[in-house]
């Protein structure tokens, strides 16, 4: 098996919580004219979206939800690597790099609004990060196999605590100004008068550090750490933590964090709006984390029991979460089995309810007083034709087990629809379907 270093198009490595980093991407900032009117014109079209009515209905349906004062669900499909055959990156017109990733980005919420049809909301705005790079934690990681997007084993960076620990660094962000502000004049100047172009980015998608270790250790040693190696496992995890808040840190201090509480992806299923953030004294200019949704998961440890996740990796997320105004917990791993630890993280809003979870806990682990964000199986979507007879009874069974509860309906996941892009529109319609059957 060989390490893989494969070459993607960078516009085929969006999902909803954003796009690859600007120096990962071999641009030289120059867009053709051809370029530059095929992204005005999709610009004009997703103006044109943003301004429905249905879009102002929408926000003030997340906000309210997000702020736990209604119990109408809300309803989130992301295609993820689905993209890939909804909108084939030979279908795109234009030829740079970041031209493409920008094409992309335009082209998914107009096929978001026009045909998927959930309840994402599209802005007239387009957003640019920051051209940064990362020097990680200090020693080189790296997979072996994953090809095709197939299975991987990690290359173990850490073979030996006692020899590798004092080589591991906290990482450090390396902004390049001068190429941030031409991405951002460059689309200041593509979109003027259509979008609202800003500066905003995404940092990280979660801050729960076990993923992290993984990629220094392997999954296979990082399980059996906790019960030969418990020491160095609280080191391990205390040098992570102490990583990521120097990094919230540095960008609450340079005035680099984004405001997350609007149609911003938190948590892994929902979306920010609320008028519970931000905080009081809250300067646009200089967001902090007192004013920000934050994000907490521990996939990797979903063969843990509760008391381990408690011992090992509780500690560090409370740490981190305390910093934030509001808090999403959990993806993929049973939220249920580790209720009783994970409710204990501070000012808690928004749970993943995994395929993997009890969703009847739903009305009476989390009431009226969390979101719960129900994640269905996209399993019967990978098919040319989805299996819409499973697809129901999961929408009815996910609907009517959560019902006493403030649920989100959330697809995601997907590694193909089947290249039927069709599927994933069907799923919102029968979701619909029976969310109105289960609440109507």
């Amino acid at each position: 098996m060989a390490i893989t270093g494969q070459k993607k198009d960078p516009a085929a490595m969006q999902t909803a919580a954003g796009y690859p980093e600007i120096k990962s991407m071999d641009t030289d900032l120059t867009f053709s004219i051809r370029e530059k009117e095929a992204l005005r014109t999709l610009g004009k079209r997703v103006a044109e979206i943003a301004a429905r009515p249905v879009m102002a209905q929408k926000a003030r349906l997340w906000t309210a939800h997000n702020d736990l004062k209604t119990d109408e669900p809300t309803v989130f499909a992301d295609p993820e690597n689905g993209w890939n055959e909804i909108i084939p990156a030979k279908t795109l017109v234009t030829n740079d790099p970041l031209a493409r990733v920008w094409e992309m980005a335009l082209l998914k919420q107009i096929y978001w609004a026009d045909e998927i049809k959930d309840d994402k909301v599209i802005e007239a705005a387009f957003d640019v990060p920051y051209s940064y790079s990362n020097t990680g934690w200090g020693l080189q990681t790296g997979v072996i196999g994953g090809e095709n997007n197939g299975s991987y084993k990690i290359k173990q960076a850490i073979e030996d605590y006692e020899r590798d620990f004092d080589k591991l660094h906290h990482p450090q962000f390396i902004i390049d100004h001068e190429q941030s502000e031409r991405v951002l004049e460059l689309a200041a100047e593509v979109f003027e008068g259509i979008l609202n172009v800003r500066r905003k980015g995404t940092w990280w998608w979660s801050l729960g550090m076990t993923l992290d270790y993984i990629a220094l250790r392997g999954l296979e040693d990082f399980m059996m750490d906790m019960v030969l190696e418990p020491d160095w496992v609280h080191r391990m995890m205390n040098l992570l933590c102490e990583g990521k808040l120097e990094m919230l840190n540095m960008l609450e201090r340079e005035g680099l964090l984004p405001d997350n509480t609007g149609a911003t992806y938190v948590g892994s299923g929902g979306f920010g709006y609320t008028e519970q953030l931000p905080q009081s004294g809250f300067s646009p200019h200089k967001v902090r984390t007192a004013d920000m949704w934050g994000f907490c998961e521990s996939q990797e440890t979903v063969g843990c029991g509760p008391d381990l996740y408690e011992e090992f990796i509780f500690p560090y997320h409370n740490r981190i979460l305390e910093r934030f105004g509001l808090n999403c917990y959990g993806c993929c791993e049973g939220y249920d089995d580790r209720w009783k630890v994970i409710k204990k993280l501070p000012r808690l809003r928004r749970i993943s309810v995994s395929p993997w979870s009890d969703w009847a806990t739903v009305p009476s682990f989390l009431g009226k007083d969390y979101i719960a964000s129900v994640k269905l199986s996209p399993t019967p979507l990978a098919t040319p034709k989805a299996d819409e007879d499973t697809v129901r009874a999961d929408a009815r069974k996910a609907a009517r087990l959560t019902e006493g509860g403030i649920a989100e309906f959330i697809m995601k996941d997907n590694h193909t629809l089947g290249n039927n892009p069709r599927n994933l529109t069907r799923w919102v319609e029968i979701m619909r379907e029976e969310i109105d059957g289960a609440f109507g």
